[in-house]
This record gives structure tokens, sequence and C-alpha cells, in this order.
């Protein structure tokens, strides 16, 4: 299999140098480029077409968020995961508004690194279980109206989804793995990545964080909810 292609975007030296090193040790994970800006990352990304792009949310020259931001719409097939010293932050709700697919703290241990960016390459959520439903419950309180659906309604929108569709996105929404949603519903992970892949492809999602999203904002979950 080909290696997953990833840009660092850090604008501390060290923090680049260092999780370069270990991604770069990883088998399955090569580095192909590093930048100091936003700026930068958004051309390192248009030069590389790189599967994930690490961002640092506070940088010169170009913010990570905006460098995300531009990122998302100008190259999807491109994931973002948001660098952040703190686990809760707002600019972790504006990452995730400009389509950023988690995020991860800068002390991150370095097993949880290459994890993380598997996670992402591969579609799902970095989003940990633990914090899923305080992040998403309020970015949904949060966002603009269409923010995540392009203005269309997005109650409509989940009649497209199977019941069992719909089970799958409220189970999503509780911040469950693939494991735990088919131990819930007592079918096979095969089974429950056959829903996911449905829920994305009828909603018009990027990825997993924004399916779990969608359904705070289509009422299929609330906050809070267990």
């Amino acid at each position: 299999m080909d290696p997953i292609r990833v840009v660092v975007a850090d604008d501390q030296e060290l923090v680049r140098a260092g999780f370069g090193m270990i991604l770069d040790a990883q088998p399955d994970i090569e580095v192909v480029a590093e930048a100091a800006d936003g700026a930068q990352a958004v051309e390192a990304v248009r030069e590389h077409r790189p599967d994930v792009l690490l961002l640092d949310v506070r940088m010169p020259v170009m913010d990570g968020l905006e460098a995300a931001r531009q990122v998302c719409a100008r190259y999807p097939e491109t994931k973002v995961i948001m660098l952040t010293t703190f686990d809760v932050d707002d600019y972790v709700f504006d990452a995730l508004y400009a389509g950023a697919s988690g995020f991860l703290l800068k002390d991150v241990r370095r097993d949880d690194l290459a994890h993380g960016v598997r996670m992402v390459a591969s579609g799902e959520a970095l989003l940990a279980p633990s914090v899923t439903r305080r992040l998403i419950g309020e970015f949904a309180a949060r966002r603009p109206a269409g923010a995540v659906t392009a203005a269309r309604a997005p109650s409509r929108l989940l009649e497209q989804l199977t019941a069992r569709e719909r089970e799958t996105l409220r189970l999503l929404a509780r911040g469950l793995s693939n494991a735990e949603i088919a131990a819930e519903l007592v079918v096979s992970e095969h089974t429950v990545k056959t829903h996911v892949s449905n829920v994305l492809a009828k909603l018009h999602l990027r990825d997993r964080v924004h399916a779990v999203v969608f359904a705070y904002e289509a009422g299929a979950v609330v906050a809070g909810e267990g």
C-alpha cells in the first residue's frame, strides 16, 4: 500500500522536526513537506497534495484557522488535523466549521500521533469519545445556519437514510467507535463501516466528525443525550 503522505505545519521548528521524525519513522507514513506558517501550509498542500495536514492553530502570516479554511475548500481530499495546546479551545470549534477532521494536543504521545494520522486518513473522527459530546454539542449550539449542509434542510436529508443508517448516525453522535456501534446493533464491524459510508455519501459529508455535527444540527441527537 502507498504510505500516508503528511504535511506538518507549525511555527516552532522543534515541534515540526519532532513530529516529522516521529511520523517518518512509521513504515506506513511519509512526511512530504514542512511549513512554518499558514501560507506555507496552503502552498505545501497545493504542491504535494498530501493525505493529511497537521496544522497548528496559531501561526504567523496566516493563522491555522484560515489555512484550514482554504485547504478544506480547495483540496477536499486532504484531511486536516489541528494541533492545539488545550483539549477544548475556541479555535477548535472554528476549525471544525472550516472543515477540519479533528484535533490533537501538542503534548500527544508518539504512538497516539501516528495512530491519529492513520485514523483521519482512513476517514475516522479524531475526537476522543470522552470529549465528543461536549465539543460537538457546543459546536452545534454555536454554528451559523447552513454551515455544514450548504443550506439544505438537514431534517429532509435525514429522510434519505434507512432506519439502520439513522441509528448508526445517532450512535456516531454519542462518540462510539465502529466496534462499539457493532456491539450496540449486534452486527459486524464490516456492516457498521458500510452503514457509515452510506451515511456520509447520502448526506454529502466529509467524514465522521461532520456526520456527528450534522446529527446535532438535524435533531437526530441533542447535546447531553447518552
